[in-house]
């Protein structure tokens, strides 16, 4: 019987000049992968260069975190943009973040979308297929991370690339699969014990409990933590640790 094994990942780098968000070199203590800001809807480049630099000392596997030019909103506001201009941003965000790690020794593992461009290319496929030409036209080795099911997953395996499938431990899921709006008080989960929990289930059974309480299977290749979520690093240890104990390696997706 082959051994169970996943990717914990978690969005960093998102400071921006003199404001600080995050925890970012606790939570690379525990993470295998980390999703790095570009710019757009955080992140800046003193801060994309040290966070990359955090990730190598860790051993943490690095890859790009591309979303709308949107600080005020952290990116998590939709915009209505040209699909062209989508896979230009994106192309964009991807070629800053590698420049940082080619500066560093290191090449990027994969593309991860952010808040509204992630949701986005859910349900949108002119969406999914912008971004998924963008990682392409970069470096078809890149893995491209997006929700099971998604527009953004099927145009990726349509253009060749490596699709990873992602759950989300710290977020509420509707009986749809898709992520409960942050809108709502129960979209983000903050309790040590239900969030790992909820990662456990996801790797081991494939299933994730909705809000309604309906059962939903999930494909689990990496687990998402979001780095601004309350505690995150208690999270992140209590997950890693619960994973580790459920007998589920916790590796890089590439390694």
């Amino acid at each position: 019987m082959s051994r169970l094994r996943v990717d914990l990942n978690a969005d960093v780098g998102e400071s921006f000049g003199i404001y600080k968000t995050g925890q970012d070199e606790l939570l690379l203590r525990y993470i295998t992968s980390a999703s790095v800001a570009c710019g757009f809807h955080a992140g800046d480049p003193s801060v994309m260069r040290a966070t990359v630099q955090l990730a190598s000392r860790a051993g943490v596997a690095i890859g790009a975190h591309p979303g709308f030019l949107d600080l005020a909103g952290f990116g998590r506001r939709e915009i209505d943009a040209a699909p062209q201009e989508i896979a230009d941003i994106v192309l964009y965000q991807i070629g800053a973040l590698s420049a940082m790690a080619g500066a560093e020794g290191l090449k990027l593992q994969h593309v991860k979308p952010h808040g509204a461009l992630y949701n986005m290319s859910v349900r949108r496929a002119d969406v999914a297929e912008a971004i998924a030409r963008a990682v392409a036209s970069f470096d078809e080795s890149l893995v491209l991370i997006g929700l099971p099911g998604s527009e953004l997953l099927a145009a990726g395996s349509r253009l060749g690339l490596h699709v990873a499938g992602e759950a989300f431990a710290d977020r509420s899921y509707e009986t749809d699969g898709t992520l409960t709006s942050r809108r709502f008080a129960d979209a983000v989960l903050s309790e040590p014990g239900q969030v790992t929990e909820r990662a456990v289930r996801m790797v081991r059974d494939g299933r994730i409990i909705a809000r309604d309480g309906s059962i939903l299977s999930v494909r689990a290749d990496t687990i998402c933590l979001h780095g601004d979520t309350p505690g995150c690093t208690a999270l992140a240890a209590a997950v890693r640790h619960g994973l580790e104990r459920a007998g589920i390696t916790v590796a890089p997706l590439k390694d």
